[in-house]
């Protein structure tokens, strides 16, 4: 005998008590709970996209589509149900089912739904047009919604869509007449090239320490998956000041709640090899990245670590922001720093910002000031200040 059929209830009290049964893994015992409530009260669509979402969580995503069907059957304006109802197709891997669910959400909503939108820019992801997913994306952080880790997804399509550019960055590097100041210009290009992902050519020339030279480097960001992507760095110089050849390998995961993280290495080859593991974690949250790196020099008096943190506030588009810096130590991928000299303590600050002035023009500019200690009764102040810009094609 079914008694929760025949006795009454709270459908709303049993409702929660079944998604937090779902959500603690007791799925089972919350399906049942579900499928009782919708006995008694068989319009209570909420109920029907829990049982759909029980259903996709479990791999069943036919089943959770015909639950999310009926949840539309029951509530036609409902939103929740497109949403459910796309995301498990989206997991199923079933786009042409998605995208007539998405041509039926966009008739009862129009495109002014944010959530129905970002879905049909997560389906021209999973068909690989990115560029229709990314125009979609940014139109929707335009119009300010509020779409959890939508930044950080922004951030991944642009390592996927073909888009050359070409650049020249020059910083200016004055230590107050401690020692002749340095100049240094960057030219780079960057293009995508197949499972290499993004890859970045970069030529950086200095005069430092009354001497030029030249580092020559490759990077490259090929793809790992939908959540996941490696950065590559190879470089070489006849330079005394840089690395006669520097290798980095990183790999980034996309995590829920938009966070972020990677590990890494870096080999720099001067008269003897520096090793550097790296690591940093970053949170997408409103208008703001934050990302604090740590990475630390082994040797054998115990190694050192250098730690960094970094704020962007994003105020205008996705390639708008400005940009926040504190760190101690030295980052092995600064190249406008002194890695080579062994500093006893390192501090810098930096502020900059970044402006995409039109379609295919980007430009940059950063002011930092550091304090080096190069012993205990000798330190280096330095007053950095860097431009660049960047031209698409």
């Amino acid at each position: 005998m079914n008694v929760l059929a025949q006795e009454t209830f709270d459908p709303d009290e049993k409702f929660f008590e079944a998604r937090d049964m779902a959500i603690n893994g007791q799925r089972k015992e919350a399906i049942a709970l579900a499928k009782k409530i919708v006995e008694k009260y068989p319009g209570y669509s909420d109920v029907w996209i829990l049982l759909g979402r029980i259903h996709s969580w479990e791999g069943e995503y036919d089943s959770a589509s015909s639950y999310f069907e009926r949840a539309i059957e029951e509530s036609p304006d409902y939103e929740d149900a497109y949403i459910g109802y796309l995301d498990n197709l989206f997991w199923a891997d079933q786009y042409d089912s998605a995208a007539n669910v998405l041509e039926r959400a966009e008739k009862q909503f129009g495109k002014g739904s944010s959530s129905i939108q970002y879905r049909k820019s997560r389906l021209a992801y999973y068909q690989e047009d990115y560029k229709s997913a990314l125009s979609i994306a940014e139109e929707i952080y335009k119009s300010d919604a509020k779409i959890d880790g939508l930044l950080a997804y922004i951030n991944r399509i642009k390592l996927l869509i073909r888009e050359s550019a070409v650049g020249i960055t020059a910083d200016h590097d004055s230590f107050q007449g401690q020692i002749s100041p340095w100049q240094t210009y960057a030219f780079f290009a960057k293009t995508r090239i197949g499972v290499l992902g993004k890859v970045i050519g970069r030529a950086t020339h200095s005069h430092r320490f009354d001497n030029n030279g030249t580092m020559f480097e490759l990077d490259a960001y090929p793809s790992l998956g939908e959540n996941s992507y490696a950065y590559v760095n190879v470089g070489f110089s006849n330079a005394s000041f840089f690395p006669d050849y520097r290798f980095g390998a990183s790999i980034y995961w996309s995590l829920p709640k938009a966070f972020e993280f990677d590990v890494g290495y870096r080999r720099l080859q001067f008269s003897e090899a520096t090793h550097i593991y790296t690591a940093s974690v970053g949170k997408y949250t409103g208008n703001w990245w934050l990302n604090f790196r740590a990475n630390h020099v082994p040797s054998e008096e115990g190694g050192s670590i250098s730690g960094n943190f970094q704020a962007r506030y994003y105020y205008k588009g996705a390639e708008d922001y400005l940009v926040f810096q504190v760190s101690s130590g030295v980052s092995p991928d600064e190249q406008d720093r002194d890695f080579q000299n062994q500093l006893l303590n390192s501090y810098r600050g930096r502020v900059g910002y970044q402006q995409l002035w039109t379609p295919r023009w980007l430009g940059y500019a950063f002011v930092g000031y550091s304090y080096d200690e190069l012993s205990p009764d000798r330190h280096r102040n330095n007053l950095n200040i860097s431009i660049g810009t960047e031209f698409r094609f």
